[in-house]
Parts: C-alpha cells; sequence; structure tokens
C-alpha cells in the first residue's frame, strides 16, 4: 500500500460530515496546503455556528504541519520496514490476532479513527489487520507529540474519547519486537519521536531539527516541503495589520554580505541637474483653475497662459502632471461602492499608457507641451511598472503577465460581488469583504465567462500595509511582462522629458523575492505567497539582473534625452 491517509476521529468525520480520505501521503505541496486551508476553515466554520471561542480554531499552517510530519513519519517507517524489519508489523500482528482483549483494542482503533482510503481497497482481513497496527503506531507516535495534540487535537485525541484498558498491552507487543538490539538507535519508535521529545511545545524547531539531522532519511523534495510548513506557520503568525501592539522591535538590516552592484548612472544632458519642478494633481489643479478664473476649465488645451507665466516667472522649468493616463474606471465603482460617492479613481491605478480624454487626450496635451515649450518647461510623467489598474488593458489581453495562481490563497475568500469588467468575456471581482471592511483580501477573480478558466490575480503590493484592491500585481519573473513593461517606459519616454516611477523600490530583486517569491524557509511578507517560495538559484535564472539595470541602458540607447 503506497499511499496513506491521516486518520482523524470518526467522531469529527461525522460533525463535518466528510467521508473523503485526508491529506494522503503525497510530495505535492500546493495539494496539501490547499487541503489543509480547506479543512481547517470546514472546521472553523463549524465552531463559529457552534457559537465556540476562537481559541479552538485550528491554525491551516500548523495543520498542514501535522499532515507533512505524519507522511515523514510513513515514510521513515517504510523505509526502516524496508531495510531494517521487514516482518515487523506481521510478528504483532500475529500475537494481537491470538489475543481477543488486544484485538479489541485495533478494533476500537480502527472503528473510531477509520480510514475512507483503506476501505476502498477491500483488503483480505489479515492484511487490512496489519494495516490498521501500523496506523495504531504511528497514531502512537502522533499522540507521543504535546506540539501536535496542541495543534490538531481534536482530530487525533479528541475528549471524552477512552481507549481499552488493554491498550497499554498492545503497546508493549509493538515495543517488544520493535528493538532486538537494544539499540536506541535502532528503535524505531524512539527515532520518530526524537523531535517532540527535544522540542515538545514547537512544531516549527521539530521540523527544523529534522531538517537538519534526517536529511539522509528523507527524499530531497520533501526537506523544501518541511521549509515550507515553517513558512506558513511564520507567515500565520505574522502581522499583516496597520496597527502596532506594544512596542515593535526595530533593527538595521545588514547588506554586508548581499550581491555589490556596481554603479552605472546614465550621463545627465545639461539640463538634468538645473531641474525645478512643481508637481500638480491633474484634476485638482483644473478644478482650482476653474474657481480661479470664474470658468470651465476642464482640459489641458483650456490651462491659461497666465499661469504657464507664473510657473515660469517663479522659477519652475518642469511641470509634473499627476493623473494624465487613462485610469482604470473599476478603482472609480471600488471607491463608490465602498462608501466614498465623490472619489475619482486612483490616479495609479491605470488602464494604459493614453491621455485621458476627460481632460483632452493627446490633442489637448500638445498644445499645452507647445506652449510650456515657449517658456522653457518641461513636461513630467508618473509611469506605475509595478501593477496595473483591475481592469486595465492587460488584464484582459494578457492575463499571463500577472502574478496569479488557480485557487483562492485563503478558503474565507468569496467572490459574488459586482462585477467590475466592462469586457463581455471577462468577469472580475473583487473580494465580497472588502464591501464591509472586514478584510482586505490578496487577490481578485478573474474568469473567463467562455472557458470558465479562473485566476485569482494578486492585487498590487508593497507588503507595508494593505494591497491595493483596484490593481493587479505584474509578475517580474516572466521574462515577457519585463519586456512588455520596458516597451510602455520607452512610450512614455518618447513624450516626455522626465519621468516619476511609482513604487519603483519594489521592482529591485531582493523586493520581488521578499515578496512575491521568498526563499524556502524565510517566509513571506505577502499573505498566501510562503507557498511559491523558491530558492536562489531558480529565482535568480528567471530574473538575471535588475530590472532597473536593464531600463537604464536600454532608455539610454533608445530614448537618450
Amino acid at each position: 500500500m503506497e499511499k496513506r491517509d491521516l486518520r482523524i476521529a470518526k467522531i469529527i468525520r461525522e460533525d463535518l460530515h466528510n467521508t473523503n480520505p485526508l491529506f494522503v501521503t503525497t510530495y505535492d505541496l500546493k495539494a496539501l496546503y490547499k487541503e489543509s486551508t480547506d479543512f481547517s476553515f470546514q472546521y472553523n466554520e463549524m465552531l463559529k455556528k457552534r457559537g465556540l471561542e476562537d481559541s479552538s480554531y485550528l491554525s491551516p499552517g500548523k495543520i498542514h504541519a501535522t499532515a507533512l510530519l505524519h507522511i515523514l513519519y510513513q515514510s521513515v517507517l517504510s523505509q526502516y520496514l524496508k531495510d531494517e524489519n521487514p516482518d515487523y508489523f506481521k510478528r504483532v500482528i500475529n500475537l494481537v490476532n491470538g489475543d481477543k482483549n488486544i484485538q479489541d483494542v485495533l478494533v476500537f482503533y480502527s472503528n473510531n479513527f477509520p480510514s475512507p482510503l483503506l476501505s476502498t481497497l477491500k483488503l483480505a482481513p489479515y492484511y487490512n489487520d496489519l494495516e490498521n497496527l501500523r496506523a495504531f503506531f504511528i497514531h502512537q507516535v502522533l499522540l507521543a507529540n504535546p506540539a501536535l495534540i496542541k495543534a490538531a487535537g481534536p482530530l487525533i485525541a479528541p475528549e471524552g474519547l477512552s481507549f481499552p484498558k488493554t491498550v497499554k498491552a498492545l503497546n508493549s507487543l509493538v515495543g517488544s519486537y520493535n528493538n532486538d538490539n537494544g539499540d536506541e538507535e535502532d528503535d524505531i519508535f524512539l527515532l520518530l519521536t526524537k523531535p517532540a521529545r527535544l522540542f515538545p511545545n514547537s512544531l516549527k524547531d521539530q521540523i527544523n531539527f529534522i531538517i537538519k539531522e534526517w536529511n539522509g532519511l528523507i527524499p530531497q523534495e520533501f526537506v523544501s516541503m518541511l521549509s515550507s510548513a515553517i513558512d506558513f506557520i511564520n507567515e500565520e503568525e505574522k502581522d499583516h495589520g496597520t496597527g502596532f501592539v506594544g512596542k515593535p522591535e526595530t533593527y538595521v538590516p545588514d547588506y554586508s554580505l548581499e550581491n555589490i552592484e556596481y554603479e552605472a548612472f546614465s550621463t545627465d544632458t545639461d539640463w538634468m541637474p538645473k531641474v525645478v519642478m512643481i508637481a500638480k494633481c491633474t484634476l485638482v489643479w483644473l478644478d482650482q483653475l476653474s474657481k480661479w478664473y470664474n470658468k470651465e476649465i476642464t482640459t489641458l488645451d483650456q490651462i491659461p497662459d497666465k499661469e504657464l507665466d507664473l510657473l515660469q516667472e517663479r522659477g519652475f522649468n518642469a511641470l509634473w502632471l499627476i493623473g494624465l493616463w487613462e485610469r482604470s474606471e473599476s478603482s472609480k465603482t471600488i471607491k463608490n461602492l465602498c462608501g466614498n460617492p465623490d472619489a475619482e479613481a486612483s490616479a495609479y491605478s491605470l488602464k494604459d499608457y493614453e491621455i485621458a480624454s476627460n481632460i483632452g487626450g493627446w490633442e489637448a496635451l500638445e498644445n499645452l507641451r507647445h506652449r510650456c515649450d515657449i517658456r522653457g518647461i518641461r513636461l513630467a510623467s508618473d509611469m506605475v511598472p509595478n501593477h496595473t489598474g483591475i481592469d486595465g488593458a492587460w488584464v484582459f489581453e494578457h492575463p499571463e503577465y500577472f502574478i496569479s495562481q488557480d485557487f483562492a490563497p485563503f478558503p474565507s475568500y468569496t467572490y459574488n460581488g459586482p462585477d467590475l469588467s466592462k469586457d463581455p468575456n471577462i468577469e472580475v471581482k473583487i473580494e465580497d469583504h472588502y464591501y464591509n471592511r472586514t478584510d482586505a483580501a490578496v487577490t481578485f477573480r478573474w474568469r473567463n465567462r467562455n472557458t470558465n478558466e479562473t485566476r485569482y490575480i494578486f492585487h498590487g503590493n508593497d507588503g507595508t500595509t494593505m494591497p491595493w484592491n483596484d490593481t493587479a500585481q505584474l509578475d517580474y519573473l516572466n521574462a515577457e511582462t519585463r519586456e512588455a513593461v520596458i516597451q510602455k517606459i520607452l512610450h512614455v519616454a518618447r513624450n516626455f522629458h522626465i519621468i516619476r516611477f511609482d513604487a519603483a523600490m519594489t521592482l529591485a530583486k531582493r523586493h520581488i523575492q521578499r515578496l512575491w517569491y521568498p526563499k524556502p524557509g524565510t517566509g513571506g511578507d505577502i499573505a498566501g505567497r510562503a507557498i511559491h517560495a523558491i530558492p536562489d538559484n531558480e529565482f535568480n535564472a528567471l530574473i538575471p539582473q535588475e530590472f532597473w539595470r536593464e531600463v537604464v541602458d536600454r532608455v539610454a540607447q533608445e530614448v537618450p534625452d
């Protein structure tokens, strides 16, 4: 029997109406993680309906660790039986079947901790008993782990369930054939329980011990899964809120051992060091001008010459206009639906890099540019390389440009609100709890209405507070995404002498890694990303050089001024 499921208490299965095999031995990290979060959510929802305290809720990260340790115990035990003691359980089962009182213990165990997977195999009674005996042995290993009892007690040691008194006799029989040499190192039970004996109160410490000390006992792919288990727990325990409790610990990062980057700044032309720039929020400025001049001024070409003369007289030679580009319609809709009826769309949630039609489009910009040039004023613009609007053109045309996965990061996420898409083929919905402000989901749901293909695309995020729920996060490990963004940068550079890049720091490699593709064992700064951890060598292969290094080189070559 190559696969085995984690046996949980029958009473819990009945409460949850769950008859499926749980946490079947597998090396599929994402499948195991999703099953852990789904099961924990189902259990915790049951507790909520019963009005029980949340202190008894299951932690998805620790249930995942429990499932992983169960798989580990099964793997090491299988290797032990193969290499050292192939007849171990066969010898014991013959003695068990010769004593009805002891046999009743095994029957009690198999009835109260059933295996749906085993029941589907319809094995002969003898082999069925062998599997139940093995499962009972593993169950004793689980019970010898205080941290597991704390994490998954209702599943493996439910209150009120008492084994027959002869359980001690069964334990003695199992132990009597366990260590023929009297050597502790050869005792499989002591081996499997050693991490729990050394670190009885910490699953993370147990897993770290296993990674360091059991390297020769477990497959390499399993080591990375164990590192991810620590990440999941760390991610859960991390405060992703906006406030502080008490005085947070502060420290100065040490980058002395980081890869050293050489300086390669582009050469400034003569005008660059002399820039004196003023910033204007375009829509606000146009509204102010309308009031000051007592007439409607809504487009760039309507900005009075007198205002440009004032800028020149005050010594400004650059004008940074914030909010020139076509904004996301969904950004405004989200703000309105969330209780701000007068809000406009964010200037950093963009549909595309076209001058917005409501301020006159490209024709009005060219009119303003010409008048500014006469006065020696250069125009400056924003560019947003980190993300697009939730209904940006690429969301519909190139969904593969974005960071996404095919399932919701957390099972509590629901997407039953308004469809924010104007595209007849694509549905776009943000997570429901944004509307009542009870959660800040990290993903929105993208669905192709024709094929039912579904993606959960991550919102833009810099890891400091909450996701920007009107944005979609671009994936910089995708070479096609990087090239597409560079083309947009070149497009902006051909139309503006000065560019201000929004959230530019998030595109440094160390921050792409920290936020979106963390190293195994370090955890993620964005909730739900620990499952996407990759080692340094894979990360560097996917993004060989700094993005901004390439941008500087390409701009210097193609748009030098």
